[in-house]
Formats: structure tokens, sequence, C-alpha cells
């Protein structure tokens, strides 16, 4: 189902490879410059805001607030409206990125007057990856100040003011479409952003907990929506990714899993802390996920 009327998606892929070809332009040159000067410009802030890879690693980075006149607004008002957004970021380890894609959205979604927090869900556990999880852990946190989420990848970007990321009435909103996605063209995709009230995502059970390693857990969620009866309004970067298959995970990854969700989640909140990126504020939660080895023995890689 499409909405296109009013939401018109267009995404920035942060990586492209195109870039790294072997004819070296003055264009690339300057581009390559302009990266180093804005590394420079977030080394330098950093130095008033706290150093994020330590924060999050151990929770013990000291903290300086940056100038005010420095720091973007950290903007709740009322008078935008009756909803607000939880922005849950299932995350490990991906620091550059994360340094770019808090201050963006938060200046994004202030200039939409959309009212939201954005959570990062640190896995830190040493386990494989677990984006579901994390994300029902997300919800799970997200306090009941938040009435809908956004399932939001940390590598995408939203570059057309024209997009939405308004409360989803209608029933879940795939910002992230296959007509948009580098590698994901198939009409069922739903990773990358979604939006969705909370109540549809309590109505799902959240999403299943037995996908470790990249990949086939949005395609499961999917199912999930459909089950509900849920209407679906369809209108990355690449990166290498741990998409092995060990063992029984190749037949696993294509059954539904009716049972587990929100209700079987097992995890530990090892931290919580109250950051802020130039200026814009975020939550970062390090949190350890459980495994059962006897139903997945995949979590961790032989």
């Amino acid at each position: 189902m499409m909405y296109s009327s009013r939401r018109k998606p267009v995404l920035y892929f942060k990586e492209d490879r195109r870039f790294l070809s072997r004819k070296c332009t003055v264009l690339k040159l300057f581009g390559l410059g302009t990266v180093l000067v804005l590394g420079s410009l977030l080394w330098l802030q950093l130095s008033c805001s706290g150093d994020l890879g330590q924060a999050v690693r151990d929770g013990h980075a000291p903290y300086q607030p940056c100038p005010v006149e420095r720091r973007a607004p950290a903007i709740d008002d009322l008078s935008w409206g009756p909803h607000k957004m939880a922005v849950i970021v299932p995350f490990r380890e991906r620091f550059e990125e994360l340094l770019i894609f808090v201050p963006y959205m938060h200046s994004f979604l202030n200039k939409k007057k959309i009212r939201h927090k954005i959570l990062i869900i640190n896995q830190v556990d040493h386990f494989r990856f677990n984006r579901a999880s994390l994300i029902n852990a997300g919800y799970l946190e997200s306090g009941n100040d938040t009435d809908y989420i956004a399932m939001h990848d940390v590598d995408l970007l939203p570059q057309n003011e024209a997009l939405d990321y308004g409360f989803p009435e209608e029933g879940p909103f795939h910002v992230a479409s296959p007509e948009l996605h580098p590698l994901y063209h198939y009409k069922t995709y739903v990773g990358g952003i979604l939006l969705l009230t909370k109540k549809h995502y309590q109505m799902c059970n959240g999403m299943s907990n037995r996908f470790w390693g990249w990949g086939r857990e949005d395609d499961e969620f999917f199912r999930r929506l459909r089950t509900a009866e849920l209407p679906k309004g369809i209108n990355t970067a690449w990166r290498k990714r741990d998409q092995k298959r060990i063992a029984a995970q190749k037949q696993e990854q294509f059954k539904i899993d009716p049972e587990g969700g929100l209700t079987n989640l097992h995890y530990k909140v090892e931290s919580r802390q109250e950051l802020t990126i130039s200026g814009a504020p975020c939550i970062v939660i390090s949190t350890s996920l459980e495994c059962d080895l006897s139903q997945t023995p995949w979590c961790q890689l032989s």
C-alpha cells in the first residue's frame, strides 16, 4: 500500500563505492579534503561533549557541556502535537556514522517539528549482532512518553524535507522503499527505516530474537505484519556484514517464529548514558543480550 501523495522519500546512502574509483579527480580530492576538515571539527566537538566512543564502551567518560552558542537546540515542544517518536538505532562499534547520524537526525526532525528522542541500543555482549533483539530492547526501554517508533539503521539519512516522519496513523510505513535501496528490491522488504505505532509493534509481539548475524529478521517481521493484518505503506549503504549461516541456521532462517519476540527477549542494561553530539541529545543504552544455545547455537561463531 503506497502513501506517495504525502510522503516522498529520498535517501542518502552514505557509502558510495563509485567514489573510490581508480581515476582520481579534482572533485574527489576536494571531497576528501572536506571529509578531513569535518573530521577535525568533530574531534574538536568531542573535546567539549566527551569522548563518545569511550562513553559507549564503559560509561565513564568525562563530560563537559558545550558552549550555548555551539549547541543544537534540544527541543521537545508540546505545541508540535500530541505524538512523540522514539528513534531506535540498533548499534555496534560504528562510531564514525553515529557522530553524523545523531546531529543530522535531530536537526532534520526539529525542522519538521517532530517530537522525538534518539535511543542508541548498543550491543556490548560477545554474541553475534542481533538487530531484531536490539530493536525489541529499544521498544521496551523507550518509555511512556513516546507513542510510535522508527526502526532506523545508523547509515541511512533522509535528504528530502518532503519526507514525513510523522505519526503513522494509517499503519506501518516503510521509508527505505525497495525502489530506493541499492541492494534490496523485492516488494516485501521492510528493513532500513520503518515507522509504526507502539500499539502495532506490540500487536506483532515485536521481532523474532532468533536472527543472529545480518539478514532475514525483517523478512520474518513482514510476515508478522501480514499476520496481524496491518496495512504496510511501502513507499543502505553497502558494507561487509556477518551473513554467515551456521548449521541449522540455514533452515531455521526461513521459518516463522510464532512465539518469539517481546515475550521471550532476555537482556540486561549495562549502562544508560545521556549524551550530546554536536549539541544533539541522545541516549546510549549499552545492552547485553542473552542467548539460549540449545535454541539458537548460531548466536556465536564457531
